[in-house]
């Protein structure tokens, strides 16, 4: 297994990836997830059903093309994603399936899904889907700006540290 991340201190090699469910992962989500990987020499996969340009000099990213259809982005993710790894994806039944795996997961707004949290989320998502699923309007999230950007860096910075953290701890 090749080594995934080198802390910037300290030799020791460390093994684990950062997860970008990309199809709908916003450009400013990725490009803070972009800066991190090369900053912290993390092996960072996107993961969509279409083709996408990785920005030159970031030697850490990789791209990974599912076929289309509903959700196939989100298999190979759930299928992939192994304990100790950092996914971002707004998708709930994602997040539901990886964080019983122990990956740590955060949405583009810099929510952390946790195991306390993640079968209430997964309830309300359900429930809203069933609303809108029966013609109810239920709205939808803000236009996403520099506050979502700052607080997704900063709950990506915290994902990373603590899983750097346990890493170290378990070698």
């Amino acid at each position: 297994m090749p080594p995934l991340a080198v802390l910037p201190s300290r030799p020791t090699l460390i093994f684990m990836k950062l997860w970008i469910d990309a199809d709908a992962a916003p450009l400013a989500v990725k490009e803070v997830c972009y800066r991190a990987s090369d900053r912290l020499k993390i092996e960072t996969v996107l993961v969509a059903n279409q083709r996408l340009q990785l920005p030159a000099g970031y030697t850490h990213l990789s791209m990974v093309r599912v076929d289309a259809g509903p959700d196939v982005a989100d298999a190979y993710i759930a299928e992939h994603a192994a304990v100790g790894d950092v996914a971002v994806t707004a998708d709930i039944p994602l997040a539901a399936l990886l964080v019983p795996k122990g990956v740590a997961v955060i949405d583009p707004r810099g929510e952390s899904y946790t195991a306390e949290s993640i079968g209430e989320r997964l309830s309300v998502r359900n429930f809203m889907d069933g609303l809108r699923g029966a013609g109810v309007e239920t709205g939808g999230h803000a236009a996403y700006g520099p506050r979502e950007k700052q607080a997704f860096a900063n709950a990506l910075d915290r994902a990373l540290t603590r899983a750097l953290t346990r890493a170290l701890r378990a070698r």
